[in-house]
């Protein structure tokens, strides 16, 4: 099958496509700063270049769309009727990097979320929402709750607890 559209207009039409300050980015932001979360946008000094950083959490989410990132088993994922081959090797080139980048952020010690553009369609998004501030909250109790009141215990430690003396046994004083 061919292309119906001239090779100029299809570059003009991709061109169009935003790579930053997406509506489902805009959204998430919005709810997050809504909910009292401060982040940076697009730091380049992370690998992956996330779509939001928070430091104080020390998270890092992506955010991507079902077709460019290949959401398997989305409805919104179609892949090309053209092009097959060219198109198969791209979206699977974007899923190895997306996997090389969030662990290349586990490694530095960052946590990683990835939410899909179809997670933000209007009837699931203020459950997906919900869910991204609970993470970020358990994320946060868990290492500063680790880091903080359990200090770290060296490996060879054992508890043994001493023999205890009975105040009061049985058969004594009958």
């Amino acid at each position: 099958m061919t292309d119906r559209i001239s090779p100029e207009k299809r570059s003009h039409i991709m061109s169009m496509v935003r790579s930053k300050n997406t509506k489902p980015e805009i959204l998430v932001r919005r709810y997050l700063f809504h909910e009292g979360f401060r982040f940076r946008v697009n730091v380049k000094k992370l690998p992956g270049t996330p779509d939001i950083v928070l430091r104080k959490y020390k998270t890092a989410i992506f955010i991507n769309g079902c077709f460019w990132h290949g959401h398997e088993g989305c409805p919104e994922f179609r892949p090309p009727r053209t092009r097959t081959d060219w198109w198969e090797q791209k979206l699977r080139r974007n899923k190895e990097r997306d996997q090389r980048v969030r662990e290349q952020l586990t490694e530095m010690g960052w946590h990683t979320m990835v939410i899909w553009e179809c997670q933000l369609k209007p009837d699931r998004r203020q459950a997906t929402l919900e869910e991204i501030v609970r993470l970020l909250q358990k994320s946060y109790v868990e290492d500063n709750y680790h880091t903080t009141f359990c200090p770290a215990v060296p490996k060879d430690y054992r508890y043994e607890p001493e023999p205890s003396s009975r105040a009061a046994e049985e058969g004594v004083g009958e």
